[in-house]
């Protein structure tokens, strides 16, 4: 069987919705303030370390399904809490459309993992400063996310950081066509967040080895008030914002 490819992001935009999640509580705002944050990423870390009950489990662990075996690439991203006087901001990344691999998608800065890191923090901030010009001085380390595992072949440690409001941003031309931020609240209220699905043409068709007739996705579309930008959050990136509700829900 074979393992299916990135999704191309105008068909996943093209993906009916199969369920909205609007029965979910929404995260409480004074969960989404920087010190609680702190003391929620302590909390968990402490009693993941112990074994304790109080250890928290993603929701979604990858996109690869358990009999699509590979090697994967270590990788770190880095999830930046822009600290603002309104409230916490997502600081978020639209990929160069030149890009052969995950063109033009909405994505977290990050990268893989080189043999001079330290580890999944130090490629996470190290990327960060690549890719979008932010000085690891201006990060604050909150802790890191499980394991993500993506249909490309990494697996991606997410690593949630407080970032100072008034560190600049520098895109590199060659692979970040914009930077932006999205409100934390919107995020962490699920009512915002879709699952969809897409079919598979090869699959539909009934090509043999064409593989799960199904990708089933996390998606979460913004629109900025300000601007009018529609942003269409999906995939792994929404996965693991869905992975970040649930501990900050937990």
């Amino acid at each position: 069987m074979t393992t299916p490819g990135p999704l191309p992001t105008q068909q996943a935009e093209q993906a009916p919705v199969l369920e909205r999640h609007d029965q979910l509580p929404a995260v409480p705002p004074q969960r989404l303030q920087p010190q609680a944050l702190r003391e929620t990423f302590a909390r968990w870390h402490g009693a993941g370390a112990t074994g304790g009950a109080a250890a928290w489990q993603p929701e979604r662990a990858g996109d690869l399904a358990p009999h699509q075996p590979r090697a994967l690439r270590q990788a770190s991203v880095l999830v930046p809490l822009v600290v603002r006087e309104s409230g916490l901001q997502l600081l978020l990344t639209r990929r160069d459309p030149r890009l052969s691999v995950h063109a033009g998608q909405i994505s977290f800065p990050g990268g893989g993992r080189d043999p001079d890191d330290r580890d999944a923090v130090h490629t996470a901030l190290r990327e960060a400063e690549e890719e979008i010009g932010l000085a690891p001085a201006a990060v604050e380390t909150l802790g890191c996310m499980p394991l993500y595992t993506t249909v490309t072949g990494f697996a991606v440690t997410p690593v949630v950081a407080l970032v100072d409001p008034r560190a600049p941003w520098r895109p590199q031309q060659t692979e970040v066509a914009e930077v932006f931020e999205v409100p934390l609240a919107f995020l962490m209220n699920p009512a915002h967040h879709e699952l969809r699905g897409w079919d598979t043409p090869e699959a539909a068709a009934g090509v043999p080895g064409a593989g799960p007739g199904r990708r089933v996705f996390f998606a979460m579309p913004w629109r900025d008030e300000r601007t009018g930008q529609q942003y269409f959050i999906w995939g792994a990136t929404a996965a693991m914002i869905r992975n970040l509700y649930r501990l900050l829900i937990a």
